[in-house]
């Protein structure tokens, strides 16, 4: 594993954040709410247990003209499942606040927009455990491990769901 490798499993090891990885993320929050960088947005939903606004930096992967959310690590990360418990209603800030639907995409319409999200994404490479350069049928094995979300727009306020 290259040493880059060893540093993003650190900061998230056991699939969750650690105090260094939750401080970055803070920044990265605001940095990816600003619309500054194309690709780059914060995620708001519901929590499913408290019930407060969440938000979460995210890459957004563009294929075929659709855009789509990747979690990088997997079934188990907070925001998939508040996004679940949600039933997909969420906000997407990138400039501006864009009210959306996530719709979850079944696992074998998956591993082209894996591929995709990791060529516009290189900090989830060591997540996931295939190189962004290797065949279709390889993103096939792992694609039913990490949930792919296309974003629709929605209208209606932020909070409405």
């Amino acid at each position: 594993m290259k040493r880059s490798g060893r540093w993003y499993h650190w900061l998230y090891r056991g699939g969750r954040p650690n105090r260094v990885a939750r401080a970055m993320n803070g920044a990265s929050r605001v940095l990816h709410s600003t619309g500054l960088v194309n690709r780059l947005v914060t995620l708001e939903v519901r929590g499913r247990r408290t019930g407060r606004i969440i938000s979460f930096p995210l890459v957004i992967a563009d294929y075929q003209g659709e855009r789509y959310l990747v979690a990088m690590l997997g079934q188990n990360t907070n925001w998939v499942r508040n996004v679940r418990a949600a039933g997909g209603h969420a906000v997407l800030r990138h400039g501006r606040r864009e009210n959306v639907r996530l719709e979850e995409i079944e696992p074998a319409a998956r591993p082209a927009i894996l591929r995709r999200y990791l060529a516009c994404a290189p900090g989830a490479r060591p997540h996931i455990p295939v190189d962004r350069h290797a065949r279709l049928e390889e993103f096939g094995r792992i694609a039913a491990q990490v949930p792919v979300f296309r974003i629709t727009s929605q209208w209606g306020s932020p909070g409405e769901t």
